[in-house]
């Protein structure tokens, strides 16, 4: 039988985690975890969610709406509310699910959602999934050492990111452990730490274009 990751007050929702959806993963599949405040969630989110999901071969990819980023002193602009309805508009099919778990959970940093994900689907193999936008400042999260030991990790790339991200801290110290792109449907069965960087064709949208429209 899946497993579920119950549901738990949220400062975001009543009567329990009001806006979580429930997570049913089947032993054996090959999910990714896509991290993020999506704020607002955008097209080039929905675009790296499916170089993901196309090219690592997963089952499913789960949009983890994080109630804050750490590493920015202010909070979201849109309320978590918002976020979670933008994403979901995004997120359209079958093998892409929505979840307000980290606020749930009132998880703050990255390692400790791959923990739990790992805890409670122990027989799921888990991809961390991330734009190339971030790569540059990974080096910077709590724990990132750490993540990289967890679970396997694919970057997808982003329009202006290629070459900065390729110089960061992350790829560098661990050059030995890429996984080549022609091999990326490797990645969800490697051991970590192992990494792959997908070349995707470019979507030009983000987050802070968005708001700064408004």
């Amino acid at each position: 039988m899946a497993g579920a990751i119950k549901r738990r007050r949220s400062r975001y929702g009543e009567g329990g985690c009001a806006l979580g959806v429930d997570i049913h993963l089947e032993p054996g599949m090959k999910v990714g975890l896509f991290g993020g405040s999506f704020d607002p969630a955008h097209e080039g989110h929905a675009h790296v969610a499916r170089a993901a999901l196309r090219g690592l071969g997963l089952d499913r990819v789960v949009w983890l709406v994080s109630p804050r980023n750490p590493l920015k002193p202010t909070s979201p602009v849109a309320s978590m509310e918002a976020r979670l309805a933008a994403a979901r508009k995004l997120a359209s099919g079958p093998s892409m699910i929505v979840s307000d778990v980290e606020s749930c959970f009132d998880l703050r940093f990255t390692i400790d959602t791959i923990r739990l994900f790992k805890a409670r689907f122990r027989a799921v193999h888990f991809v961390w999934i991330m734009g190339a936008d971030a790569l540059a400042g990974f080096h910077r999260w709590r724990f990132w050492r750490e993540i990289m030991a967890e679970t396997p990790v694919a970057i997808v790339s982003r329009p202006g990111e290629t070459l900065r991200g390729l110089f960061a801290p992350m790829p560098r110290i661990f050059a030995g452990w890429r996984i080549p792109e022609v091999a990326a449907r490797r990645l969800p069965l490697a051991r970590p730490p192992a990494w792959v960087y997908l070349s995707e064709p470019l979507n030009c949208s983000s987050s802070s274009v968005l708001r700064n429209r408004h």
